[in-house]
């Protein structure tokens, strides 16, 4: 299978700001934005995280939401990558088409839950919360940015995979005739679930995370949002709109190996990036950077290093993990990270991979410590993998 699918519009939001502007300049800056804690609420604010820089309130009124409806967190950060996507690829002038919205997110409305949690049991003044809890009420609420258009939507809960895989889904419902355009990517917002859980995995760093290094201790925790618009080439050219890139390739594979930890080898990482570049008709020798999963964590970094190994030999690409940037956005990673892709690929930039000092012995590559620039990308392959090994690998190419 080679895909004839392109990608037509893009929008994010994460710690490094809001938008592919602010985005791409961040990364060429090598700016991180992990830092100390400032919204949410919790007796842990030693931890550093990469939060969104706008509170709720902000978030509203870049929405034009007024102060009494009620959203979540993830909602509203959803709906500001849904809108940069949308105007980008020029939808909101798009009629009579079967557009499918695929969102993926793990906690959904729950940071709210964790708010109002005792007022539910007390007073019932905020049980209008209760029915925004769950994972299918956020994409209902983002796909309202958009009212009247959406002829299908749903939502992908993988963990840290959820949000590629909107992506994978989406491809193949376009390639299979279901539908004629997608928005597709992830939302999600920092919590105490989130944190108290990776805390209690004891895989958090105290440190601003460092990916591939022979010291890393853990990762740090990110929220945010991204959305690609995505259709077929035919479908493109029909409407007049310009592609920004192609998904040439791309899979998922689960080696179910252990709930939480990847397998010693990658064998799930390794299936899925093959599987991935056989999908596109690519040869390893034609990626020229890969966008690693990379979360700073001593069991994935060296996993998936082994993976790439066995995927590329000797002759690794140039590889870097960005989430020293963003943190880890959890179910939104793999739509960050694939703006963050396409962004690379598009001015021909390779991010840094902050924080690297020593490498790791048992792989035979380092990753790029310093932005590189003016650098002839063309396939561009970028990784999410997710507990229970759940790994998903999607190609990003030039158009020819």
């Amino acid at each position: 299978m080679v895909s004839d699918i392109v990608i037509t519009g893009i929008g994010v939001i994460s710690a490094l700001g809001h938008g592919i502007e602010a985005t791409a300049d961040r990364l060429l800056r090598s700016e991180s934005g992990v830092g100390k804690m400032r919204y949410l609420k919790t007796v842990h604010t030693e931890i550093p995280v990469a939060e969104v820089p706008f509170s709720d309130d902000d978030l509203r009124g870049m929405l034009g939401i007024a102060p009494d409806f009620s959203i979540t967190r993830t909602s509203l950060l959803g709906r500001v990558a849904l809108r940069e996507a949308v105007e980008m690829s020029n939808l909101k002038k798009v009629d009579n088409q079967r557009i499918a919205f695929i969102s993926g997110t793990t906690v959904g409305g729950m940071e709210k839950s964790e708010q109002f949690y005792k007022d539910f049991l007390e007073n019932d003044k905020r049980n209008e919360y209760i029915a925004l809890h769950d994972c299918g009420a956020c994409t209902d609420m983002i796909a309202q940015e958009y009212p009247g258009r959406i002829t299908m939507q749903t939502t992908i809960s993988t963990a840290c995979s959820s949000a590629a895989n909107a992506i994978i889904f989406g491809a193949d419902m376009l390639r299979c005739g279901r539908t004629d355009l997608v928005i597709a990517g992830g939302t999600e917002c920092l919590s105490k679930f989130h944190l108290d859980g990776f805390n209690t995995l004891m895989i958090l760093d105290s440190e601003p995370c460092r990916p591939f290094d022979k010291n890393r201790h853990g990762l740090n925790l990110g929220e945010g949002a991204a959305y690609v618009v995505m259709e077929t080439r035919k479908h493109a050219e029909q409407r007049g709109i310009r592609p920004i890139c192609q998904l040439s390739g791309y899979a998922n594979r689960c080696d179910a190996y252990h709930q939480t930890a990847s397998s010693p080898e990658g064998e799930g990482a390794f299936r899925a990036m093959q599987a991935a570049l056989q999908s596109a008709g690519l040869q390893p020798s034609d990626i020229s950077y890969i966008n690693a999963h990379g979360t700073g964590t001593p069991n994935n970094d060296e996993s998936e290093g082994k993976a790439m190994m066995r995927v590329f030999g000797d002759k690794v690409p140039l590889v870097s993990s960005t989430k020293a940037y963003t943190g880890h956005p959890t179910s939104a990673a793999g739509a960050i990270e694939s703006v963050i892709s396409i962004l690379a690929l598009t001015r021909n930039f390779v991010p840094a991979n902050l924080n690297f000092s020593e490498k790791i012995e048992s792989l035979n590559f380092t990753p790029v410590t310093h932005v590189m620039t003016d650098v002839e990308l063309k396939h561009v392959l970028c990784n999410s993998f997710g507990f229970g090994g759940n790994d998903s690998s999607c190609i990003f190419s030039k158009i020819d």
